[in-house]
């Protein structure tokens, strides 16, 4: 066989085996038509819905320093789903609610399937001519078209109420310390005590 045959050769193999196609000697004929990959795309993931209100347990609990409590919502669902990427949290019959630090505007947190997020609030900032209010309880809602969780002053271990003044809370976290750390932050206070 000349040396060109031998490489014609050689070079039509290379291309049938990168392109599918068969060499018979020095002709080539193409596969069949109906050939399918190996692995079918896969359909793409829908996106997260908004967690339903009894998809998730919403906790609140003290937190060992002064006027300051630690939150939790838990996805008790089989799917990942949205809450609200700041806690609602309001004292008592007052208006208005805690204010989110860092200030965010209206976004959601993804909650995977049995996961939980954690946030932390201060109820009291106060300087020396303000003047706090006591409540008795603090109502805590993930997203704000749910009806949210009541808790009671005593349950907090503030059996005389809850005072309140210019309250702050985080934006939900992964996890208790990090909570902790930004809630710090919103006043130089430095870390919170476990």
């Amino acid at each position: 066989m000349p040396t060109r045959t031998v490489l014609a050769t050689s070079a039509a193999a290379l291309l049938a085996s990168a392109t599918g196609v068969s060499v018979t000697g020095t002709a080539a004929t193409a596969a069949p038509a109906d050939i399918r990959p190996a692995h079918p795309a896969a359909a793409p993931a829908a996106a997260p819905k908004l967690c339903a209100e009894n998809a998730l347990t919403v906790k609140a609990a003290a937190s060992g320093q002064d006027h300051v409590l630690r939150l939790s919502v838990k996805n008790h669902s089989s799917r990942a789903c949205l809450v609200s990427r700041v806690p609602l949290v309001t004292y008592g019959d007052l208006d208005g609610a805690a204010v989110p630090f860092p200030l965010s505007g209206s976004s959601t947190y993804k909650l995977d399937a049995g996961k939980t997020a954690h946030a932390a609030v201060r109820s009291l900032t106060t300087s020396d001519d303000s003047d706090p209010r006591s409540v008795g309880y603090v109502v805590v809602s993930a997203n704000p078209e749910h009806q949210g969780k009541k808790f009671t002053a005593a349950s907090l271990s503030e059996p005389r109420g809850l005072r309140v003044w210019s309250p702050v809370t985080t934006l939900w976290q992964p996890t208790r310390a990090q909570a902790d750390d930004v809630l710090a932050e919103s006043d130089g206070a430095g870390a919170l005590k476990v």
